[in-house]
């Protein structure tokens, strides 16, 4: 299957050219005169990669690729073009997780460059792995997710208490199995007691001990041809290290109470909260199994260091809540998204959803407070924020700003009179504005 790629290029020669030129390179290429009508196909899985100018006749490129991050969608590698070297620009599209940024006039060579090492990294037409966040730490998780579900490496996946390890685990599996045929099996070894720990994970015979009246298989048998996912195996007692150890080697178990052994072929994921590095020195893990299990690390960062997502889960969370309960989608009053911008969310994405769907319960309006969200612990909650108010007030009165601008340029699709007219302001104050939040720039 080729690789496509998606052109949204205004000028007439330079959008043949390029066109032309990725057609003749192997590329399937939909070409765009405007953002708009790029849009419902950026929406779905299929490209592999998007090539925009910035400086589009209806919307810029900025604010299209903006509005799909704020919509939840997982946006295809982006390259931007534009004739307007500005490093401000380039530096914000970066840090909303664009690929690479091109001044006019370039190279086509060092284009196709950039195109191939991404379309190298993708497969194509993936839908695979599920959306992990909007933050660049998150995307350049999923941006090694097809290379890793190609392989066959033992993956460790790190980060605090909540971040979403099994998540990212099971958008490491799916990346792998698109069709969803293939088994995913997830194991909390801190949950199962010692001394039945060994009967879970290899199985056992019928009659092998006081109990077993049948046979079980365990679950390195149950996910053959699938995904194993060990989560918290730094409380996997050492005795059970020993055995685990040579099943991870060797690829195959041995149930209990049988005399041969069965291979299985599965693709091994670990993940644990706890610094591994620091229990094997001090004698809790063993450092055979510690390099074994940890041949790929991935690290989650959390939820505090990546505010980007913080609004991207909570928008994607309150869209399940109501899907699962059939209801209108909660939406969050703007004071509410302050309160879930300044809060530290020690629990992190778990802690998230827990408020979330907690407020989603017992509210009965469709616009969701602080108070609402966080019930009666709002007091201390606010006590928490109190000593951050002060120095983000600025910043978070910007973002404000810039967002509600934003979305009325969306839904006005970037037409500037329109806008103008909706926010009660005269276009040159919108210029003005658009310019100073980095919206869009004058000509």
């Amino acid at each position: 299957m080729k690789h496509r790629i998606c052109l949204i290029e205004d000028d007439e020669i330079l959008g043949e050219a390029l066109a032309d030129r990725f057609a003749v390179e192997g590329f399937d290429c939909d070409w765009f005169k405007d953002g708009s009508s790029a849009l419902p196909g950026l929406r779905k899985p299929g490209y592999s990669v998007a090539v925009s100018d910035i400086h589009l006749p209806d919307i810029t490129g900025e604010v299209l690729y903006r509005g799909l991050l704020e919509a939840g969608s997982v946006p295809p590698p982006f390259l931007f073009i534009t004739g307007y070297g500005a490093v401000d620009q380039a530096v914000r599209l970066l840090k909303l997780g664009a690929e690479d940024y091109l001044t006019k006039p370039f190279a086509v060579a060092e284009l196709l460059n950039k195109v191939r090492a991404l379309c190298e990294r993708q497969i194509p037409g993936d839908s695979g792995s599920l959306p992990l966040g909007g933050s660049p730490g998150m995307k350049a998780i999923e941006a090694m997710l097809p290379r890793l579900a190609a392989s066959a490496s033992t993956v460790l996946v790190t980060g605090e208490s909540g971040v979403g390890k099994e998540y990212v685990a099971r958008a490491l599996h799916q990346a792998g199995d698109p069709d969803g045929g293939k088994p995913f099996i997830a194991v909390n070894c801190g949950a199962i007691p010692e001394s039945l720990l060994e009967a879970e994970l290899f199985g056992y015979l019928k009659g092998a001990f006081t109990g077993a009246v049948r046979d079980k298989r365990g679950y390195f048998e149950q996910a053959h041809d699938g995904t194993l996912f060990l989560d918290e195996i730094g409380d996997m007692p050492l005795p059970m290290q020993v055995r685990l150890l040579r099943a991870v080697q060797e690829r195959q178990i041995t149930r209990i109470g049988a005399e041969r052994s069965t291979p299985v072929d599965i693709r091994l994921i670990c993940a644990t909260h706890r610094d591994l590095a620091v229990m094997v020195e001090a004698g809790e893990f063993r450092e055979d199994l510690y390099y074994r299990i940890n041949v790929v690390n991935i690290h989650v960062p959390p939820l505090r260091e990546r505010p980007e997502d913080i609004l991207w889960y909570a928008r994607l969370f309150l869209d399940e809540l109501a899907e699962c309960s059939k209801d209108r989608p909660c939406a969050l009053h703007p004071r509410a998204e302050q309160a879930l911008l300044a809060y530290p969310w020690p629990g992190n994405v778990r802690e998230l959803r827990n408020c979330l769907e907690r407020a989603c319960v017992f509210n009965q309006a469709t616009v969701l407070t602080p108070e609402g969200l966080f019930g009666d612990a709002w007091s201390r909650v606010r006590n928490v924020m109190s000593g951050q108010r002060e120095e983000r007030l600025a910043d978070y009165i910007q973002q404000c700003e810039r967002d509600y601008i934003s979305r009325v340029l969306n839904e006005n699709e970037g037409r500037i009179a329109n806008t103008a007219a909706a926010l009660g302001i005269s276009r040159k104050t919108l210029w003005d504005k658009m310019r100073k939040l980095g919206l869009n720039e004058s000509e």
